[in-house]
């Protein structure tokens, strides 16, 4: 099935909740697998005519965001809005997570602690369900997507330090293809493509985007 020929109907059978994650969970890369594909996703799957940024031979740094989908009817998933006075990527929307520090035993730890922090999301909460692919982002990171579930009863508190709001977007949005908008803009005197996910007044783009939509690949496609 082509991704972008999903009808109305067969995207209702597939995504109307939580549980059509669960069931295609054996389509995401297992939390015991340590072998990932680095080409498989990335800003320079739409940006082939750009040149690489980050230097050949300089190691890309590691990190690991958390997909949670939230256990309502209808399924929903958390996003984070940062805050303005953060170095990078102040303002901006994102999944909860952050840097794999040495002390991580794994990108699934790294993702809780992050989740953790930022928006206090008890690590015991949550139901891992597996890897999506390693997004290489043109700003030199290696990101690691945990998809899992979350219960519609968890506590969240924003760490105003680092998230200035919390809120959900619908699953069924997320993984609606025609959702899936393609944007550009100039970039040191180049053009940079990139998908954007709008929701109502929330601008989902960039990387962010980029990982929903890798995701909705593996899952669908």
């Amino acid at each position: 099935m082509r991704l972008d020929s999903v009808t109305d109907g067969e995207r209702m059978q597939t995504v109307s909740d939580w549980r059509s994650i669960q069931a295609r969970a054996g389509r995401l890369i297992r939390l015991d697998d340590p072998v990932f594909d680095n080409d498989a996703a990335g800003d320079h799957i739409l940006n082939r005519h750009l040149p690489d940024v980050v230097p050949p031979g300089k190691p890309l740094r590691d990190a690991a965001v958390l997909f949670g989908i939230v256990k309502r009817e209808p399924a929903t998933v958390l996003f984070t809005l940062r805050t303005e006075h953060l170095t990078a990527h102040a303002g901006q929307i994102a999944l909860p997570g952050g840097k794999i520090d040495a002390t991580d035993h794994d990108p699934l730890a790294a993702a809780l602690r992050e989740a953790d922090e930022e928006i206090g999301l008890a690590p015991s909460l949550v139901e891992p369900l597996g890897y999506g692919d390693i997004y290489t982002t043109r700003s030199g990171y290696r990101i690691v997507p945990v998809v899992a579930l979350v219960p519609e009863t968890a506590p969240i508190v924003a760490n105003p330090s680092e998230v200035a709001d919390v809120f959900e977007v619908p699953l069924d949005h997320l993984m609606t293809p025609s959702n899936h908008l393609q944007s550009s803009r100039e970039w040191n005197g180049a053009r940079r493509y990139f998908y954007t996910m709008p929701y109502g007044e929330r601008y989902i783009w960039g990387v962010t985007a980029g990982i929903v939509r890798t995701l909705f690949e593996r899952l669908y496609g």
